[in-house]
Parts: structure tokens; C-alpha cells; sequence
């Protein structure tokens, strides 16, 4: 199945965007459904965090590792632990010379054990849910004082 892809513009160079969208440290300020994400040390490629997402309901926490990390650029993890596991690669492209940035997200998800037959309702609610995340993270960024 093809992930799920999105793209929004901020405005705001490449770097800043790159530097708060890839620390974990920052996901539940801009990902509603996050509760919190701990992580050791810089996200860099090995090196492993933790989000506790409220899911229907219930919190889950997964294990993420960063498989790709050339910054201001793009980013990649991937699940690690846990019956549904999401592979997400970030993309940011310059605009307007570097003073505006597009952000491509690509979203997918592996199912293992039970989780295989829950990945369809796990890939709807977060093609729903995703759009106001970015939305978030665009408000964020733009308001934000240099």
C-alpha cells in the first residue's frame, strides 16, 4: 500500500523547519495526538526515541529509529517495537531562495502479529488526523520569534 503523503508550505527557512519538525522533544507541540516523546540525545541516524500517542482513547508508546538524517533536507524512521509500526520520511525544499520551505511528509505503517489486520483503520485515522497536526506545525512556526 502507498503511504500517505502530504506536503504544506511554511514560511520559514529550511534549517528552523528542519531543526523543530525532526526533535522529538517538540512532537507534542505540534502533533495532537502525541502525549510525550523522549529521546537520549540528538536524533541523528541509530539512535532511537520514544512517543506515547493517545490513540482511540488509550496511550500507546512506541520505539522509533532514525534510519536517514541529512539536515536541513530529510529525515526517516522507522518502528521498531510494537504490533503497528510507522515508517515516516520528512522532506523539506527550499522556497524563495531559503526563506520559505515546503514539507513533504510521507506516512506509512507495518502491521505485525494482530496488528497487520488493524493497519487499515490504524492508515485511515491517521490520513484523517495528520492534515490538522501540519496545520499545527505551520501556526508554530510562523508565529514563532526569531
Amino acid at each position: 500500500m502507498a503511504a500517505i503523503v502530504s506536503n504544506i508550505e511554511i514560511a520559514r527557512p529550511p534549517d528552523e523547519v528542519f531543526a523543530y519538525v525532526t526533535d522529538p522533544s517538540r512532537f507534542a507541540e505540534w502533533q495532537d495526538d502525541v502525549v510525550r516523546a523522549e529521546a537520549a540525545g540528538p536524533p541523528v541516524v541509530g539512535s532511537r526515541f520514544t512517543t506515547t500517542r493517545r490513540i482511540g482513547g488509550v496511550e500507546r508508546t512506541m520505539t522509533q529509529e532514525v534510519t536517514e538524517s541529512s539536515p536541513p533536507r530529510r529525515w526517516a524512521v522507522h518502528g521498531v517495537d510494537g504490533p503497528i509500526r510507522p515508517n515516516v520520511t520528512i522532506n523539506v525544499e527550499p522556497l524563495d531562495d531559503g526563506a520559505r520551505s515546503r514539507v513533504t511528509f510521507a506516512l506509512d505503517f507495518e502491521g505485525h502479529g494482530l496488528g497487520a489486520a488493524l493497519v487499515p483503520m490504524v492508515r485511515g485515522m491517521a490520513a484523517k488526523g495528520a492534515p490538522a497536526s501540519y496545520r499545527n506545525l505551520k501556526e508554530r512556526l510562523e508565529t514563532k520569534t526569531s
